[in-house]
C-alpha cells in the first residue's frame, strides 16, 4: 500500500473528523446524519493515520507531491 495522502489533505481530514465529533458529542446534529457523518469521521481518521485513501488508488490521485512520492 503506497502513501498516497499529503500533509495538507491528512490534516483538513482531521479537522473535520473532529469538529464531527463535537457535533455529535453535543448533540448538534442526531438520527441516521449522525450515524453517517460519525462513520465519515472514523473512516477520515483512519485514513490520515495510515496515509492512504483508497478512493485515490484506482485514479491513481496523489496529494503527496513529487518530493515525497520519490521517497
Amino acid at each position: 500500500m503506497t502513501k498516497n495522502m499529503g500533509t495538507a489533505d491528512r490534516v483538513i481530514r482531521t479537522i473535520a473528523a473532529v469538529v464531527i465529533g463535537v457535533l455529535l458529542l453535543n448533540g448538534t446534529i442526531s438520527g441516521t446524519l449522525s450515524i453517517i457523518l460519525g462513520l465519515f469521521a472514523v473512516i477520515f481518521l483512519a485514513t490520515s493515520v495510515i496515509s492512504f485513501c483508497p478512493l485515490y488508488a484506482p485514479f491513481k490521485i496523489s496529494t503527496r507531491g513529487k518530493e515525497a512520492a520519490v521517497k
